[in-house]
């Protein structure tokens, strides 16, 4: 009779298959728990964390799992094959925050007009003990905006402020935001500031967006500021808000005057 060698499962192997599967499914769960309001932002920081390090620790795991196969003829290749692959998949958006860190400036207040940005009332009266505090924007933090983002402007429009108005608050309401506050009145008062509740596109960060309309009789000024409530540093998410919504608007005002 012939002897057969039976080749033992790789235990390596075996535990990055877990721990991938285990970090998919928490970061699915709870990025769609967040993403619908079942879970606060601060927990849900937390929870990337974890789901970073299983990943982490699942695609070393993987490594050692090949390292075994290899070396012993141990059983499982295909598992860390998969394992290692839905790894890099979850570790995928924290590489691109990663970069993004480097290539935006640390900003989480940026607005178009560095010498008199719009203001928060309300909405700075509503934020969580935990987010950050809305405060003036200081010399450093004016230079930062204007040498990062040059593009990043107001808009002057030869229409009167109850158009522009009506623009964004239907662009607001387009993207979703929650229009928290109005003060002014058109054709009563020189300037109108709307607050409203923005999130980001994917992971629905919060942040607190004002936009404010000056009359200039013959035309009218438009200003924008976004605020993230949490971490110090918004990954250039700010300034992307505000250029989409002034593409948005440019785009809006152009076919109302046709």
């Amino acid at each position: 009779m012939r002897g057969t060698i039976e080749r033992r499962p790789s235990p390596a192997c075996e535990w990055a298959s877990r721990l991938a599967r285990f970090a998919a499914v928490l970061f699915i769960t709870g990025g769609l728990s967040h993403r619908y309001g079942l879970l606060e932002t601060v927990p849900f920081f937390w929870v990337l964390g974890i789901v970073g390090l299983l990943a982490v620790v699942a695609f070393g795991l993987a490594i050692a799992g090949f390292i075994d196969v290899w070396e012993h003829g141990d059983k499982g290749g295909r598992k860390a094959l998969a394992a290692g692959l839905l790894a890099c998949v979850i570790l995928a958006p924290f590489g691109l925050g990663g970069w993004r860190v480097f290539e935006y400036p640390r900003l989480i207040d940026v607005t178009t007009d560095t010498e008199d940005p719009p203001s928060f009332r309300s909405l700075a009266l509503l934020r969580p003990p935990t987010a950050n505090a809305i405060g003036a924007i200081d010399a450093n933090a004016a230079k930062l905006i204007e040498s990062s983002y040059p593009d990043i402007s107001g808009r002057r429009y030869a229409v009167s402020p109850d158009r522009v108005m009506q623009a964004v608050l239907a662009i607001m309401a387009e993207r979703g935001w929650e229009v928290v506050a109005t003060r002014g009145i058109p054709q009563q008062d020189s300037e109108i500031t709307i607050e409203a509740r923005a999130f980001s596109r994917f992971m629905r960060f919060p942040a607190d967006v004002a936009v404010r309309l000056t009359d200039e009789d013959a035309s009218t000024f438009v200003d924008l500021r976004s605020a993230s409530h949490y971490a110090k540093h918004d990954l250039g998410d700010n300034a992307d808000r505000i250029g989409r919504f002034l593409t948005d608007l440019d785009m809006a005002m152009e076919a109302g005057a046709q």
